[in-house]
């Protein structure tokens, strides 16, 4: 996504909306990540290096966090606290990704790229999500 569809995403004078845009994108790509590994487990297995099982349990993970982070940007003032822990929940998977990458998972060069760029993706959202929670708590000011 470029910074241009960012900017047009978070363009509106209602802080609150511009956040649950951020939420409802996060729960977007989530969920596609997580019905993809849900459905085509084990030949996107064959081309990560990544166990199938362990896609679908991943798969199945992401469609329910993405649910509940849908569910979140679905509220007319998303809560401050469970907004905090969608942000911190990225940060985490963000992190947990690079260190799975490093110590534990022996990925084909796909699933490499794959592990870094998602990891990244997933930063970027904790990060817009908490700029559009601090635009939010500035608008109350």
């Amino acid at each position: 996504m470029s910074a241009t569809s960012l900017a047009v995403l978070a363009r509106t004078s209602d802080p609150h909306t511009a956040l649950r845009r951020f939420l409802a994108l996060d729960a977007l790509v989530t969920g596609a990540n997580g019905l993809a590994y849900l459905i085509a487990s084990a030949p996107l297995g064959r081309l990560l290096g990544v166990r199938a099982g362990l896609l679908t349990a991943l798969g199945a993970f992401l469609a329910l966090y993405a649910a509940a982070v849908g569910l979140l940007a679905s509220r007319a003032r998303p809560a401050a606290p469970a907004v905090r822990a969608v942000i911190e929940a990225n940060l985490a998977w963000a992190v947990l990704s690079l260190v799975a990458l490093a110590l534990w998972l022996s990925p084909t060069t796909a699933g490499a790229v794959w592990t870094v760029l998602q990891a990244v993706t997933v930063a970027a959202f904790a990060a817009l999500q908490h700029i559009g929670l601090k635009h939010t708590q500035d608008s109350r000011v």
